[in-house]
């Protein structure tokens, strides 16, 4: 059976006219990175596990995208980041949310999933947890860039409402290994300004994550709201597992439940199989896949 691994950044009102070349090409670079450390590992035998969480790690690190260092910030300031991570395996999984200054949000999920009794952990009890783990702890202000700062005022400027040129920078990952096990992580800093501890959908498993060897590992990005209310990765299992029906059309049908919820965002899946899919409601997706036969970048509708 063969491997294959796909990754996404995140979608949103991102177009070629909106994004500059240098911004372009620094994603892109990020996109091929991630996919050449989970490559790696899957073309040399290793898990879907392993290779999710290396490939969201590089992505976390990069500042193009709303994870780890380059996340949004909350109404007052700080980032707070959320990850899950979940193996196709039994269903083991683990997650995060609300994480100030533990470095690698996703390795902290793989410890909660590997070290504790727990599937999620937030807040400070979370980060005491990472450190416990040996985990490398940062000051928050090293997640924090420029970029960051300046959308957090145009937001509080305009009231604190929703930003209709938002870009859902969520990563995630997803894998099938070469004993057709599947694998799936995300990671996010949420939304810009956002009070009240909220938490989105990507480290509620079911919800922005999920993986089952019996149908597929899942991935998404969009308005985590309206993903935790379909419970959209999971839904996309169910209709693979107990529908019977294809990958590409099960996620299609995930995503038009999404639009008729009022939400817009993007889902990438793989099966057991070695099948992938991917798709989104807005005019652009950070995204990559690579297996045996090659591999394609990608970040606007029409590639």
């Amino acid at each position: 059976m063969s491997w294959k691994l796909m990754i996404h950044g995140g979608c949103g009102a991102m177009r070629p006219d909106s994004v500059t070349p240098e911004q372009e090409e620094q994603a892109r670079a990020a996109l091929h990175a991630a996919l050449d450390a989970g490559e790696t590992l899957l073309g040399a035998g290793g898990s879907a596990l392993d290779a999710v969480e290396a490939a969201a790690r590089v992505l976390e690190e990069d500042p193009s995208f709303n994870a780890g260092r380059g996340a949004v910030l909350t109404a007052d300031g700080h980032a707070e980041l959320d990850a899950a991570i979940m193996d196709g395996t039994g269903r083991r999984c683990g997650a995060v949310a609300g994480l100030r200054t533990t470095r690698a949000p996703v390795s902290a999920a793989r410890a909660v999933m590997e070290h504790s009794p727990h599937v999620l952990l937030t807040y400070a009890g979370a980060d005491h947890f990472a450190r416990e783990q040996g985990l490398e702890q940062v000051a928050n202000e090293w997640f924090k860039i420029a970029v960051r700062e300046a959308q957090l005022a145009k937001v509080i400027a305009a009231g604190g409402g929703f930003d209709s040129d938002i870009k859902y920078g969520t990563i995630g990952a997803v894998a099938v290994d070469s004993a057709g096990h599947v694998a799936a992580a995300t990671s996010t800093g949420g939304l810009t300004a956002k009070r009240w501890g909220r938490i989105g959908d990507s480290p509620l498993i079911g919800a922005g994550t999920y993986a089952d060897d019996r149908a597929a590992a899942v991935s998404a990005t969009g308005l985590g709201e309206v993903f935790i209310r379909a419970a959209a990765a999971h839904e996309l299992c169910a209709r693979v597992r107990i529908g019977g029906e294809p990958l590409q059309a099960a996620l299609d049908g995930v995503l038009a439940e999404i639009v008729a919820l009022g939400g817009n965002g993007g889902l990438i899946a793989v099966a057991p199989s070695g099948e992938a899919a991917w798709g989104f409601t807005t005019p652009g997706m950070y995204r990559g896949v690579a297996g045996p036969d090659g591999r394609e970048v990608a970040i606007y509708a029409e590639r």
